[in-house]
């Protein structure tokens, strides 16, 4: 899957920077477009593995390259303003071999949140290729201002992308962990499950043959008819030792030892994939609400399995709402773990959502209340016999 991937803002350019050094640590060779964005010059400068060429600077007659803050209106009026240098950016770059457009950004804050809807608008309106977003909530204790910004980011960005790819920073607490490394641990499984994802469809290593291969055009179809996803995954290290060593020389031993064996390796990819779709998603759901799926396993070729991948599709296809589950598997020698990738896509039924709409309502009240009461008390200092000019 070939991504024009643009990180949008602060969170959305550190993700899409640990994204670059995950490539280039795995040597993959996935074709990647990079583009960071933002209005902050120090948050651009910190990113460590995106071209500067590839870094670009907007709003810095309004801001001076000092940020927005948290005022994501501001965010989205200087992203309108600028659009044309983005857009010329992305063009120079060129798209003729780019499958679809993902934006990374941070829904509570002000540049991603506000200027990723902007440019979700114009790539919709200007390319044939699927826009798709990651949206990272705010967790509730960030405040209710970062909650009302993320409701305004959502709803506008619905309108516009193929497919929201929502991570809530609210599920993903770490124990005894700061909240700075608490965000650096939540990047790193954001940049582990677009890893997956990024396979699909690619060349795979020389020698290595998927058994059931999932192409750029299955994801698209998943993602395909809007609405909100979630994206669940899961490793176990592969098994080594005495065992493998056993089962791999196949003339050595019974027919029923290797079927046995056959069956054991079949249970644990269909056992790896349901805790994928039942543990941690990247925005918990209901999983019988998801109205497709998509799963994609990874790993050395001798521990994967069609059977298991074959099982585990059968059992999603019993738990979703839907009828429509494509799975496949990456074979790659690149990793000593199996992973299995679990799209939810098109989920209505998000607990964090509505608490979301929920906290964004009572901000909005209580910041019109907040202006009003503070303009009445302004004005009562002022004696009542001065007229105002009109």
């Amino acid at each position: 899957m070939r991504f024009f991937a643009i990180g949008f803002g602060q969170a959305g350019g550190k993700i899409l920077d640990l994204f670059v050094e995950n490539e280039k640590k795995r040597g993959a060779g996935i074709k990647l477009h990079t583009l960071a964005v933002n209005t902050a010059r120090t948050d651009l400068m910190g990113l460590n593995h995106i071209p500067m060429k590839d870094r670009i600077l907007i709003g810095q007659t309004v801001v001076k390259g000092h940020g927005v803050g948290t005022d994501n209106k501001m965010g989205a009026k200087i992203a309108q303003d600028e659009i044309e240098t983005i857009l010329n950016a992305i063009d120079e770059k060129g798209t003729h071999d780019v499958d679809a457009f993902l934006i990374i950004t941070g829904l509570g804050g002000g540049t991603g949140s506000g200027g990723s809807p902007v440019l979700a608008r114009y790539l919709s309106e200007m390319y044939s290729e699927p826009v798709y977003a990651v949206g990272i909530l705010p967790a509730p204790e960030e405040g209710k201002l970062y909650s009302l910004n993320a409701a305004r980011s959502v709803i506008t960005l619905l309108k516009y992308v193929d497919n929201l790819i929502l991570i809530d920073n609210g599920a993903w607490k770490f124990e005894g962990a700061s909240l700075k490394e608490s965000f650096a641990k939540i990047n790193e499984e954001i940049v582990r499950r677009l890893a997956i994802l990024a396979r699909a469809g690619e060349p795979i290593e020389e020698g290595m043959v998927g058994e059931m291969v999932v192409d750029s055009s299955e994801v698209i179809n998943t993602f395909k008819g809007g609405g909100i996803s979630s994206i669940g995954y899961a490793t176990s290290m592969a098994e080594t030792g005495e065992k493998k060593r056993r089962f791999r020389l196949k003339g050595l031993f019974k027919r029923e030892e290797k079927g046995t064996y056959d069956e054991d390796k079949s249970m644990k990819i269909a056992s790896l994939v349901r805790r994928a779709a039942l543990g941690r998603l990247s925005v918990p759901c209901n999983i019988k609400s998801a109205e497709k799926a998509l799963v994609l396993v990874a790993g050395p070729p001798e521990h994967l399995d069609r059977k298991g991948i074959e099982k585990a599709k059968l059992w999603l296809e019993e738990q979703i709402s839907g009828v429509e589950v494509r799975a496949g598997d990456y074979p790659t020698r690149r990793t000593k773990y199996v992973a299995a990738l679990v799209v939810l896509a098109n989920v209505t039924d998000i607990p964090r959502v509505k608490q979301l709409q929920r906290l964004a309502a009572e901000a909005k009240e209580e910041v019109e209340g907040a202006e009003k009461s503070r303009l009445e008390k302004t004005l009562a200092l002022f004696d009542e016999d001065i007229e105002p000019l009109f």
